[in-house]
């Protein structure tokens, strides 16, 4: 499933051609995705003005002028392609309609957004703006691991004392959003902390924040990480998967110099943990 990198690439793709123009025609082919459509939504789409595209977690948010913002979610193979807009020196023309291309989106600026969903575990909803934060999929969720809410003393105070391991702390929504397996993994090794120590008793909290944000960062600058069904909104690869230092890297060789180690996996709570034994403790 496409973590924070991944989104956030995504919502930049989509902000040339949604951000600032009007949806002049709106394309719903079908009832549902993961969930039923909101009723009438190709209706309450169609004139509306796209105000701001944001990103909350794992979640695309375009507030519209009509005091409703619409809410996508990427689920594990829907993807949000743009076509007819000149993204960078590029154009990319309007392709033959696909059998997933489930919304479609005419936008005043010529471009076409399409959410294509082939597994149909993605979702969109249309919420109230104002009370955008209360809705199901967003209420309770913690801070921005790239906002000023998140430092070193909320992550202190939010792992003190708990007996559950570093690795599923750091993936709880209601302490950081947007975090998700395979970024927690390059967290961890970066900082030297096996995936199975109890968050509790990890060393300075603290100074996992700023490599978070490193890691988080870098991972955007290269356009997310492509490993089944991601693209960008151009349709391009993500190419961060090739600077994984663990991740899906089991029985190679430790990157860290003079390591020699080779990177294990272990199973916590159904999701794959890679991590070095000699480097993590």
């Amino acid at each position: 499933m496409p973590e924070l990198p991944e989104v956030e690439t995504v919502r930049a793709g989509l902000l040339p051609a949604m951000e600032g123009h009007v949806i002049v025609q709106a394309e719903v082919n079908r009832a549902d995705l993961r969930w039923p459509f909101p009723p009438n939504m190709a209706q309450r789409l169609r004139g509306a003005r796209v105000l701001a595209l944001r990103r909350r977690s794992k979640y695309i948010l375009a507030d519209l002028d009509r005091g409703e913002t619409l809410l996508i979610h990427l689920g594990m193979s829907g993807r949000m392609l743009v076509s007819g807009k000149i993204l960078g020196s590029y154009v990319h023309d309007h392709p033959a309609p696909q059998k997933h291309d489930h919304v479609v989106l005419h936008m005043d600026s010529g471009a076409r957004v399409t959410f294509n969903d082939a597994r149909r575990f993605g979702a969109m909803d249309l919420l109230a703006t104002h009370a955008a934060e209360a809705h199901p999929l967003l209420a309770g969720l913690g801070p921005e691991p790239l906002g000023n809410r998140f430092d070193g003393p909320y992550l202190a105070a939010k792992l003190a004392g708990r007996k559950t391991p570093i690795k599923s702390a750091l993936l709880d929504q209601r302490i950081v959003a947007g975090l998700g397996n395979i970024y927690v993994c390059e967290v961890l090794h970066r900082a030297r902390i096996a995936p199975d120590r109890m968050a509790g008793d990890v060393p300075d909290a603290p100074s996992l924040v700023p490599i978070i944000r490193d890691v988080l960062s870098e991972a955007i600058a290269a356009g997310g990480s492509s490993l089944r069904d991601y693209r960008q909104a151009d349709g391009e690869l993500g190419y961060f998967q090739h600077a994984f230092a663990v991740y899906g890297r089991e029985g190679e060789p430790c990157l860290t110099p003079h390591c020699g180690a080779q990177i294990m996996r272990i199973v916590q709570s159904g999701r794959s943990s890679f991590y070095c034994p000699r480097c993590q403790s």
